[in-house]
C-alpha cells in the first residue's frame, strides 16, 4: 500500500516524512469549531478530519472513521460529553479525548478523567491552549489549562494529609507504604519530583525511587498511569 499524502508532509530540513495529527471537533457551536479549525490550519503537524454538533454525531462519525485527538463539548444535544466518553469507555473504544467545557466544577473534572480523557481546557481559554494540549495529549500526556489544574490541586490539597485507605481503594494499596501513598497523591496532583521533594523534606533521588516502585507495584507504564489509576480509585 502506498502513503497517504492527505496525512503525511514532508519536512525537508529533517529529511523525513512527518505524520499530520488527525483531530475531530465536536462543539454545538460552529462558532467555536470554526475557531479551533482556524487555529489549527496554521499547524503543519496537525489537521481536522471531522465536525461533530452533537453526541450523537459524534458516536455516529467514529463508528466508521478514526481520527487521534477528539475534542470534545461536554454541554451538547442528543448525547452530552460525557455520555459520549462512557459509550466509548462501554465499548473499549480507545480514543485521546480533550474535554472542552464551560464549567470548572471539580466532580465533574474527576468524573471525565475516571472515564478516560487525557485533557480539560476551558472553553475561554481554549484557543491559546489547544495547541499545546493536543500535542501533550497526543503523546498520551495530561493536560489541563491553569484554572482546572488550580482547581485538581485544591482539591488535592484537602486529603494530601490523609494517608488512609478509603474503601473504594485498589487492594493494591495493601502493598504501599505511608511514604508512597503520599507520593503517589502528590504525582496525581502533578508536582514534578523537585516539588514532591521541597514538599514532602526527601531527595529529589528519594523521589524517584518512590516513582519507580509505585509504577512496578501497580502495574502501570509511566507517571500517567499513576495520575490516572488514582483518579480512577478516588485517591484524589
Amino acid at each position: 500500500m502506498g502513503i497517504d499524502l492527505t496525512s503525511y508532509i514532508h519536512t525537508f530540513e529533517k529529511g523525513k516524512i512527518l505524520k499530520k495529527i488527525k483531530v475531530h471537533i465536536a462543539d454545538d457551536h460552529q462558532l467555536l469549531i470554526d475557531g479551533i479549525n482556524a487555529v489549527l490550519s496554521s499547524e503543519k503537524n496537525m489537521e481536522v478530519v471531522g465536525q461533530s454538533l452533537n453526541g450523537e454525531d459524534v458516536i455516529n462519525w467514529f463508528y466508521k472513521n478514526t481520527a487521534d485527538i477528539l475534542i470534545l463539548d461536554i454541554n451538547m444535544p442528543k448525547i452530552d460529553g460525557v455520555g459520549v466518553l462512557q459509550y466509548f469507555f462501554k465499548k473499549k473504544i480507545k480514543q485521546k479525548v480533550i474535554v472542552l467545557s464551560s464549567y470548572d466544577d471539580t466532580k465533574l473534572i474527576k468524573e471525565v478523567l475516571k472515564i478516560g480523557t487525557l485533557g480539560f481546557l476551558s472553553k475561554n481559554t481554549a484557543a491559546e491552549n489547544i495547541i499545546e494540549a493536543i500535542n501533550a495529549v497526543y503523546n498520551g500526556e495530561q493536560y489541563f489549562s491553569k484554572n482546572i489544574q488550580s482547581k485538581l490541586n485544591a482539591s488535592f490539597s484537602k486529603k494530601s494529609l490523609n494517608n488512609g485507605v478509603g474503601s473504594k481503594e485498589s487492594a493494591f494499596f495493601s502493598t504501599l507504604t505511608p511514604r508512597e501513598i503520599e507520593v503517589l497523591k502528590l504525582i496525581a496532583g502533578q508536582y514534578n519530583s523537585k516539588e514532591i521533594s521541597k514538599l514532602l523534606h526527601i531527595s529529589i533521588n528519594t523521589v524517584e525511587t518512590h516513582r519507580k516502585n509505585l509504577i512496578s507495584k501497580l502495574n502501570v507504564k509511566n507517571v500517567v498511569g499513576l495520575a490516572i489509576y488514582a483518579v480512577k480509585n478516588n485517591i484524589v
